[in-house]
């Protein structure tokens, strides 16, 4: 069991005080008069006193009540009785110690939590949203739906980007998540929390960036061993160097991976004002969400898609109130986002601007893609102007040689979104050195909550279509084997029984190859939209789905990041599972929306390595909360 900081323990606190039980009765004054004479105060005595009590988790008053015995004669029989294993003690931020016998934990229903400091791991049974919530601010979900529980990790970057004030703070809110104080784990966060504040980015009375470290040591020990003429001009003193201009983001990645984060206090240009109102509510996470961002000046929103993390940043901007660059993979996406701000913004069309390939508008708030932010004569056009914020849509991109161009782009506040922020590279690490900390609330509280529908998720393994690619399969070797199975005509069987399976809803059917998606779309009669169908095909085919004047679409990997796609019913993954865990993510997340009762079925070769891939690309997934199913189909090819 864990804090019992809820409601509930706030009523057993209000019951101990009105409680009818504390009125003696006989047998209690019997048994309290045994022992007083000496008689061994047993687990029997402790059930007596919980029969009466109504509740087999008690304080020492409610005992002492029940016994008639003096407070401090209950607590130490209570610790006596603790100390030979027959009750458990737990304490409560916001009541006294309460004490329940050890049998309940094989029988409770209430969150428990364990703590391993060593490992640095918190293992919580049934964990509650506020225990949940509270956990977010200092420990990465590694594990939601393993038979041991939900798994946290106090990992470094946790702790650095906790949005405490001070480190008793953050302590107390480990406290209250854990029910506990694990001195151990304590130390090693507090640490980690002196490390987070040894180095910061001022602005200098002459306008240059300095960079000031705690003390000379840290500054020769670790600054000035990690940075070189490249980044920094000249020392200034024994804990200040000056910074040569666009190094920063350099320096903050260097030290970041040396350990000790770069709190960033530079006095940027926040650009022209610009009023901005929100015309809709935002969720109680995303309000969260919001004034974390506030609070850091920067950061990442991590959510599932269908968390409303677009909503949410406009809520940042309307906190920031300066002119805006929003950064997005696609044209298509650019167009989303200008009718998204229009529709939930007071901002008119005048004000929002897109450059792009189609479009050169710079406007208060600008729409730009990422290639031509990052191109050397567009990017003048973006420097020369101040913005109060630049926003990174689907940032997991960013930290790629090409696109991680556009954050040299100066601006008081960086924003970046992101479903899944990870990369096959490794390089997840530069997101938030780049752009801000990792801000978002875990995907499983946002599935109970209701704002986010979990889809169910189901990995189908199909047999081959015909022997000719079954053959060719056994004599390919490497990445061929893996394209033969993705592309094996069976799954044209299986699409068309899964369709026929759920013949109301709403399906896309995801494809990585063409010929493939080609295939499955004379096959099925309906279009095929890849990267190949003019944008304002897309748009025409895209908006016929969203009205519901069209329930079948088959997508190519264009439908990964760079539209928006609309909410489906039904997801249909015939082959792209060799691609990034990203990608798995994202069309996973095409059916996560509010509305419920999605399905995702992933078509997988029986008996390829597509069945390998298939597992280890959906395996993060488990991680964060889904439910993954694995069905062998055994119906033969035509």
């Amino acid at each position: 069991m864990t804090d019992e900081r809820s409601s509930a323990a706030s009523d057993e606190q209000r019951s101990d005080v009105h409680d009818p039980a504390g009125d003696a009765t006989a047998d209690a004054s019997a048994k309290s008069d045994e022992n007083e004479a000496g008689e061994a105060f047993t687990i029997a005595d402790f059930h007596d006193a919980s029969q009466q009590a109504g509740r087999p988790v008690l304080t020492a008053a409610a005992v002492s009540r029940a016994l008639e015995l003096p407070h401090e004669e209950a607590s130490d029989r209570l610790e006596t009785l603790a100390e030979s294993g027959s009750l458990e003690r737990l304490s409560v931020s916001t009541d006294p110690v309460v004490w329940y016998p050890s049998e309940l934990e094989d029988l409770t229903d209430r969150e428990r939590v364990v703590v391993f400091p060593k490992r640095r791991e918190i293992i919580v049974d049934r964990p509650d949203q506020f225990t949940r919530a509270q956990l977010s601010q200092f420990a990465h979900l590694a594990d939601a739906n393993g038979e041991d529980g939900y798994r946290y990790v106090v990992r470094p970057e946790d702790v650095w980007s906790t949005p405490h004030d001070s480190f008793e703070d953050l302590a107390r809110t480990m406290r209250q998540a854990l029910g506990q104080r694990s001195e151990p784990l304590e130390e090693w966060v507090e640490s980690q929390w002196d490390r987070a504040h040894q180095f910061r980015l001022v602005t200098h009375e002459e306008g240059y960036t300095v960079l000031e470290a705690q003390t000379p040591e840290i500054m020769g020990n670790v600054a000035r061993q990690k940075l070189d003429e490249e980044h920094v001009h000249a020392p200034i003193s024994e804990t200040e160097d000056w910074v040569r201009e666009g190094s920063e983001a350099a320096i903050k990645r260097i030290l970041y991976e040396a350990g000790y984060p770069v709190q960033d206090h530079r006095e940027l240009a926040s650009g022209e004002e610009l009023s901005i109102d929100l015309n809709v509510r935002l969720r109680d996470y995303q309000q969260n969400w919001v004034d974390r961002f506030a609070e850091a000046g920067e950061g990442v929103f991590v959510g599932p898609p269908g968390s409303g993390k677009t909503v949410a940043a406009m809520g940042a901007m309307a906190h920031v109130e300066g002119e805006t660059l929003v950064l997005v993979p696609s044209r298509d996406l650019a167009q989303q986002w200008a009718d998204a701000m229009v529709e939930y913004t007071s901002l008119e069309p005048h004000q929002i601007g897109q450059y792009h390939g189609g479009r050169k508008e710079v406007r208060p708030v600008t729409i730009a893609t990422y290639q031509i932010a990052g191109m050397d004569r567009h990017r003048s056009l973006f420097d020369d102007r101040e913005w109060g914020l630049v926003i990174f849509d689907e940032c997991q991109h960013v930290p790629s040689d090409v696109y991680r161009r556009s954050t040299h782009l100066q601006s008081k506040h960086r924003l970046g979104l992101s479903a899944s922020p990870i990369r096959e590279d490794d390089r997840q690490t530069e997101i938030f050195t780049l752009v801000g900390p990792p801000i978002g609330t875990d995907w499983e509280a946002l599935f109970e909550a209701g704002f986010v529908a979990e889809p169910e998720l189901e990995i189908r393994y199909v047999p081959w279509g015909d022997d000719e690619q079954a053959n060719a399969y056994g004599s390919a070797d490497g990445r061929e084997k893996y394209r033969i199975a993705a592309k094996n005509r069976g799954k044209i069987d299986e699409v068309r029984y899964l369709l026929s399976a759920h013949p109301d809803a709403k399906a896309i059917v995801f494809v990585d190859y063409l010929e493939q998606g080609r295939e499955l779309s004379d096959a099925l009669e309906v279009p095929f939209l890849s990267g190949e169908t003019p944008h304002h095909e897309r748009r025409r085919l895209l908006e016929e789905f969203r009205r519901d004047e069209r329930d079948l679409l088959i997508i190519s990997r264009v439908g990964d990041e760079g539209i928006d796609l609309p909410t489906a019913d039904l997801a249909i993954v015939a082959s792209g599972l060799g691609g990034s865990r990203r990608q798995g993510t994202q069309r996973a997340g095409r059916t996560m929306r509010p509305a419920g009762g999605a399905l995702v079925y992933v078509l997988a070769t029986r008996g390829t390595r597509e069945e390998d891939f298939a597992r280890k690309q959906l395996q993060h997934l488990g991680r964060k909360g889904m439910t993954i199913r694995e069905q062998t189909v055994e119906r033969d090819a035509e």
